[in-house]
């Protein structure tokens, strides 16, 4: 297993990236990503006793698509207006081979639920400027209905518009002490 220095590490916005996706028409993926978000990783000496905040500002979503980007911040997706942020909040860490499985607290539109994240340690190096970086892959996959994530609307094929289940993926890049 790939391990890191021991220590705070923050969150790089410029070098991450918060996505997720979900079944659309029963044929294909909606992707989107968020913009605004923030994130603290600590390290500890026993990778199991680490520990992981993160909060996204929901607003920030992005699927490319402005008038469904509006709507996904209605009331029959993530109530942006009422509950602003997505958080997550680890309480416990496992080992599983080479990845560590991150167990926390998922809140979504005042709902919380615990979420394993599986995440895959890409390595540790010191960028141009001497600070250091280490890089990581976080997926998991929730049902949206658990978090009050209930509109869907029939196709003419007699299926749904939407899949419940959404994967997220967070595709990081942490700086030490940043």
């Amino acid at each position: 297993m790939t391990t890191i220095t021991p220590g705070t590490w923050t969150i790089d916005p410029a070098h991450t990236e918060i996505g997720f996706s979900v079944r659309h028409l029963a044929i294909s993926k909606v992707k989107g990503v968020f913009e605004e978000f923030a994130g603290t990783v600590v390290v500890a000496e026993n990778p199991t006793e680490s520990s992981v905040e993160g909060t996204v500002e929901v607003k920030s979503v992005n699927t490319k698509q402005a008038q469904r980007d509006e709507h996904l911040r209605t009331s029959d997706f993530f109530l942006a207006d009422e509950f602003p942020q997505i958080t997550f909040k680890s309480t416990a860490a496992r080992l599983e081979g080479d990845d560590v499985i991150v167990t926390g607290d998922f809140t979504l539109r005042g709902v919380t639920k615990p979420v394993d994240f599986k995440v895959e340690i890409g390595g540790e190096t010191v960028d141009g400027y001497g600070n250091k970086k280490a890089g990581f892959e976080a997926t998991t996959t929730v049902n949206r209905k658990d978090f009050g994530v209930n509109w869907n609307a029939p196709t003419e094929a007699g299926g749904l518009t939407l899949g419940d289940d959404v994967k997220i993926t967070v595709d990081g890049q942490l700086g030490l002490g940043a």
